[in-house]
């Protein structure tokens, strides 16, 4: 069971590319589990065991059912994550020639570990944008170019002999792919263009604009003596897209409350975007659901405050040759449970008083838990969590698998803890 779910989450990963990718894989599992999708643009009439879903600007998704009965003093149970992981956004006008070799300039997305993506085949995927008869709503089609296309190599190490020591890598210069040689057919105007319109067989004529992104083209695997690993690109943060989306599907109604999952886009660059956690995105929507209820404004301020969230994002596990990286009496480890996520400087939303809610809730259930909190002398990263906090007035608990190689073009978590937070947010929905 716990071996099927990982490979399906890697199948998950291998079509999402992109956020948007991702997103549009959410979707579709939502149409084929029977969820209805609503359009933030009109009126929306809800049902009781009503099944829904919202997209928006392609890269966000929310999806909520509603019970047999809504009570304020249950509120909204909410599962949050994210959609996007670190990587390379393809500028505008991004051909460079240098030599007889074609490379496109891209911009670093996030806080990718940069070394990690050279010597590796890459491909392109995203989105371009059409023309319509309406100018402001514009069509979208998504792009992947589904095969090996480029490649960002290394400097030899007879011309680069401290490679080995650390060298600093350019962010203009050295990352940039190259995709192509100079030849008789090679047209330097509108090259990537006409790459994506060739590909994915769209009228180059029609295409406005793109938000094309760089991915690394290798599939997702299982690994290790026991396929005890999962190895892949974006495992930060799909594993908890993919997990919360499991669990609102699978999770029987039985609260008088409203259960949610939501992915947000821009984490990995602050999350202040129209469809980032620090938005009024989900607030509104949320007040949206109450309304199309019957319920008042009063009605929605009094649940959000008897609401919970989840914020669940990746969590490091302690690294066999960095073990001084970890704190000394906390250190997560691959397939030993779900891990909260603590700091007295509030990077993570947890606290003796939400950790708690989750202990009761599982308790008695085969879920294993276990605690991260940085080591003093480390900074750290932060979550949707305390981003979310600032515009929901509710208590959270910050949690995630534990992993290595965060950040890196390929990611390592172990196969059991996904099926641990799958199981988790099910057990929290159906409380």
């Amino acid at each position: 069971m716990k071996k099927k779910f990982a490979e399906e989450f890697i199948d998950f990963i291998d079509k999402s590319p992109s956020s948007y990718h991702a997103v549009k894989n959410c979707s579709d599992i939502l149409d084929k589990s029977g969820f209805i999708r609503l359009d933030p643009s009109k009126e929306w009439k809800l049902e009781k065991n009503g099944k829904y879903y919202i997209k928006k600007t392609s890269s966000t998704v929310m999806a909520f059912t509603v019970g047999e009965e809504t009570s304020t003093d249950y509120g909204f149970r909410i599962a949050g994550s994210h959609t996007d992981s670190p990587c390379f956004r393809i500028k505008p006008n991004p051909e460079m020639t240098v030599e007889n070799i074609i490379r496109l300039n891209t911009e670093v997305y996030g806080g990718p570990i940069l070394s990690t993506w050279f010597d590796r085949p890459l491909s392109v995927a995203g989105r371009v944008i059409l023309k319509t008869d309406n100018v402001f709503r514009p069509e979208t089609v998504y792009v992947n170019i589904d095969r090996p296309l480029m490649t960002i190599p290394n400097l030899a190490i007879h011309q680069n002999r401290s490679v080995n020591q650390g060298v600093e890598i350019d962010r203009q210069n050295d990352v940039l792919p190259v995709i192509g040689l100079i030849n008789e057919a090679f047209e330097k105007e509108d090259f990537l263009i006409n790459l994506v319109s060739k590909e994915s067989n769209i009228d180059k004529k029609d295409i406005l604009d793109f938000d094309l992104y760089v991915y690394a083209y290798e599939k997702g695997t299982l690994l290790g003596a026991e396929n005890e690993f999962v190895s892949a690109p974006k495992i930060d943060n799909l594993a908890s897209v993919y997990t919360g989306l499991r669990a609102v599907i699978e999770s029987r109604h039985v609260n008088k409350g409203i259960n949610i999952f939501v992915g947000f886009d821009n984490e990995e660059v602050g999350s202040s975007t129209k469809q980032g956690a620090d938005s009024n995105y989900l607030m509104n929507y949320m007040e949206r659901i109450y309304i199309a209820l019957g319920m008042n404004r009063g009605d929605f301020l009094t649940a959000v405050n008897n609401s919970f969230l989840i914020s669940a994002d990746g969590a490091h596990a302690a690294h066999p040759g960095f073990t001084g990286k970890m704190d000394p009496t906390n250190k997560p480890s691959l397939n030993q449970g779900v891990v909260f996520k603590i700091s007295a400087n509030q990077k993570y939303t947890s606290d003796g008083f939400s950790i708690s809610v989750i202990k009761q809730i599982i308790e008695g259930k085969d879920i294993k838990t276990q605690d991260f909190v940085n080591n003093s002398k480390e900074a750290g990263g932060s979550t949707i969590g305390p981003i979310s906090s600032t515009h929901l007035e509710t208590d959270s608990v910050d949690l995630g698998i534990p992993m290595l190689a965060m950040h890196s073009v390929r990611e390592l978590c172990g196969r059991d803890d996904l099926y641990s937070l799958k199981e988790l947010i099910k057990v929290f929905f159906e409380v």
